[in-house]
This record gives structure tokens, sequence and C-alpha cells, in this order.
């Protein structure tokens, strides 16, 4: 059973985490693509309009890899996780089947417009049509974000004698205290992967010298909504999405942070360290007193629980894997606000397209929001096992019992070939229309 299991969770981890690179950049770069065509019909600048079609071509190349990998992602919940599906289908799937039959046709149908429809409908109808991709976008987002609050923090609920879960108060999906901060941090964070990715591809026509001009518009965009979504990532919604798990999954809370005993009197924060789980301490660690303490509850000497006061089966399943999740996150957050930071001064001082070591630096950071969104998804998913819905339903109630561990690795490897083969092909996709560059998109 335990192998099973752990095949089970490798499938769905890789498959998952695999898909989720693609739809972090589009919905960031929806609310980007928009801007762009907002200020070309206020301006009156083409230039402007010529970048939304560009990334309109990036944005559509991405959504139909986040479709081809998303299907079998939701699959495995029949083949894979079929107790779980059967047991709570009537809660989740009613936020799930929202998303099929609302967000996705409506970003989907809209997106088609966008792209062969701008002499037909005229540019004020073709700035609506990217306003709708837009919010088909990010109310993708919210449903599937409204799935896992739920699973994280159960609401609206009833358990029938057969352990089937009924959906009590359909309100109480979208009321749930869990929901909001946990969107509007996934949506900062999205924002922060599409302003490194354009600020990249700006940074690389200026050095390049080639479509300079679109290279200066990027830039400026990017840094702009970089510079704000780095910091809004942080707070208000890091730190809100913080106190939902002190508030409801306090062991979590202390795995993620690495505290083993109950510190009084105020704890500290820890920079830099490494869980020791036979002597349940934190080695060669680097860490602020009393920092903890204040972010968590506004005083210097609030007590912090440790894991020692929670029952042993209460704990998460992996300690140092969701710790080190966790710091990862933190830490290339904290780096993405340095670094918008500086880029927003020089660009304020009309300095950034001459200043090639920060061009160098926003091109060669690209892979690195992708990085710390995965992390920020396994810190969620790694806080929440052993259970798949928070103390209602752990793994070993909700995985099929009839498909073999040796079947799921079966899947599991060809899964990974196949994705290999379709990330070389979405890589030369995507270089080869940024090495063509802006330029207007054929229309009937």
């Amino acid at each position: 059973m335990e192998d099973m299991i752990l095949y089970h969770r490798l499938q769905f981890a890789f498959t998952i985490t695999f898909h989720y690179l693609f739809p972090q950049l589009t919905m960031g770069l929806s609310l980007m693509i928009v801007y762009f065509k907002w200020i070309s019909i206020r301006t009156k600048n083409e230039h402007y309009n010529d970048a939304a079609k560009f990334w309109m071509k990036i944005f559509a190349l991405n959504f139909a890899m986040g479709v081809v990998t998303g299907i079998p992602m939701e699959f495995q919940f029949g083949t894979n996780w079929a107790k779980f599906s059967a047991l709570t289908g009537g809660i989740v799937g009613q936020t799930l089947a929202m998303e099929g039959m609302f967000s996705f046709f409506l970003e989907s149908s809209f997106l088609g417009m966008f792209i062969f429809g701008e002499k037909l409908l005229g540019q004020k109808l073709h700035f609506v049509t990217g306003v709708m991709v837009f919010l088909g976008s990010w109310a993708s987002g919210y449903l599937i974000i409204a799935t896992h609050s739920w699973m994280q923090h159960p609401v609206g609920y009833e358990i029938l004698e057969n352990g089937t879960f009924v959906l009590t108060n359909f309100s109480a999906l979208f009321k749930n205290p869990w929901l909001l901060p946990s969107y509007l941090h996934n949506q900062a964070g999205s924002l922060i992967t599409s302003s490194f990715f354009v600020s990249a591809v700006g940074a690389f026509y200026v050095l390049s010298n080639r479509q300079k001009h679109f290279g200066q518009i990027f830039l400026k965009a990017g840094v702009i909504f970089g510079c704000i979504a780095s910091v809004v990532v942080a707070f208000p919604t890091g730190d809100l999405a913080a106190k939902n798990v002190v508030n409801y999954q306090p062991a979590t809370f202390a795995a993620m942070e690495g505290i083993f005993e109950t510190e009084d009197g105020g704890a500290e924060i820890v920079l830099i360290g490494q869980p020791d789980m036979v002597n349940k301490k934190l080695d060669n660690k680097i860490a602020v007193p009393n920092i903890l303490s204040f972010l968590t509850y506004q005083r210097w000497d609030a007590q912090i629980k440790g894991l020692n006061e929670f029952d042993e089966h209460q704990h998460p399943t992996n300690i140092p894997g969701l710790y080190f999740a966790y710091h990862i996150m933190a830490g290339l957050g904290t780096v993405f606000i340095a670094i918008m930071l500086v880029a927003a001064f020089l660009l304020f001082r009309k300095k950034l397209y001459d200043s090639n070591w920060m061009l160098w630096i926003l091109m060669f950071m690209i892979p690195f929001p992708y990085i710390a969104n995965t992390a920020g998804w396994y810190t969620a998913e790694l806080g929440r096992q052993p259970w798949l819905v928070y103390n209602l339903m752990r793994m070993t109630s909700g995985v099929s019992p009839t498909v073999s561990s040796g079947n799921t690795l079966f899947t599991l490897l060809g899964f990974v070939g196949l994705y290999l083969m379709l990330g070389l092909l979405f890589l030369l996709l995507v270089l080869k229309i940024i090495r063509r560059g802006p330029e207007p998109l054929l229309t009937p």
C-alpha cells in the first residue's frame, strides 16, 4: 500500500508541476496584454498594439500547452484517486465543473477573437476581447483555488453514513476564509512570473540591439508590474496566507518554520537551517530573534507553538521537504523584491536601458519565478499531507486500491518521456516567436 500511494503521489506531483508551468505565465500575462492594448488605444501608439499581439501569441502557445497537460491530470482523479473522487465529488466537482464550463470556454473563445478578429471588431471591441481573456484566465485560477481551499479548510459540508461528503451551503465554498488570501497570493506570484519573463525578453532585445524600441516597452512594463507584484506577494497576500496556516493548520506552520519546541517569550525567524528529524531540532541555523512572533501576532513576546504540542499523527508527512519548499519560496521572494526595486529605481532615473549589468540579471532571472511558484505549491500540498481533506480524509482513504504500483510507475515513465518532448517543442516555438519579434498577427 505504501509503495502504491508513493507512486500515485509521484505521478500526480509530476503532472501537476509540469502543468502549472504554463498557467502561471498566462494568468499574469493576460493582465499585461490588456495593459499594452489599453495604452495603444489611449496613446494611438501602434507599437503597444503590436506588443499586445506579440505577447498574445506566447499566451496562446502557453494556453494550448496548459490544456494538453491539464487533461491527463484531471483523469487521474478517476484513475489514481477514485475513492477521493467518489466521496468528495459532490463538492470538489462543483468548482472544477464551473472552471471547465465557464472559465475555460470564456478564455478560449475570446482568445480566438483577439488573435483573428482585430480588423473585423475594431480597436475598442478588440480591447474588450483581451479583457474577457483576462477575466476567463483569472476566473479559472479562482475556481481551481476554491477547490484547493476546500481541501485545506473544508466548509459547508456534511458527511453521510457511507462516508460521502455532500455540500450543504454552496456559498460557503466562496466565503471560505482560506480562499481569498490564497487566490490573491497565487495571482501575485503569477504576475511575478510574467513580469520577469516580459522584462527578460525586453532585456534581450536591448542587449542584442535588435527591436530596441520594443525592448524598452517590455522592460518598462515588466519592471513596473514586477515591482508591484513582488511587494504584494509578500505583503499583504503572503502575510494573510501565512496567518491562515497559523489559525487553521498550526502544526503545519510549526513545520514550515522548523519549530520543534514551543517558544515562549518571542520566537526567532530562521533564515537558514537544516531539520534534524532524529534529534528534533534545526542544525546550522541562522536566525533573527523575536521576528516570527512579531510577524505572526504583532507582539515581540508572543508564543509560537512547536511540533511538540501536537500529536504525531497531525504532523506533516515530509517535514524537511515542507521546510525547504517554504524557505525556497520565501527566500526567492525576497530576492525578487530587491531586484525589482533596484530596476524600478534605475527606470525612474532613466538609466535602466543603459545598465547592462541589470539587464543581464533580468534576463537570467527567467527560471526563478517558476521555481518560487512551484515551491509555493509544494508548501501548500506538503503542509496538508497526510490529509487529502484536512483533518477529515487521509491519503489511504482516497487512493484507488485496484491500480497497482507497477501500472502507476509505467504510466509515470510514459508521462516523463512525453512531457519532455512537449517541453522541448514548446521551448523551440517560444524561442522562434521571440527571435522573430513583435509583428502584426495574420488576420482574415
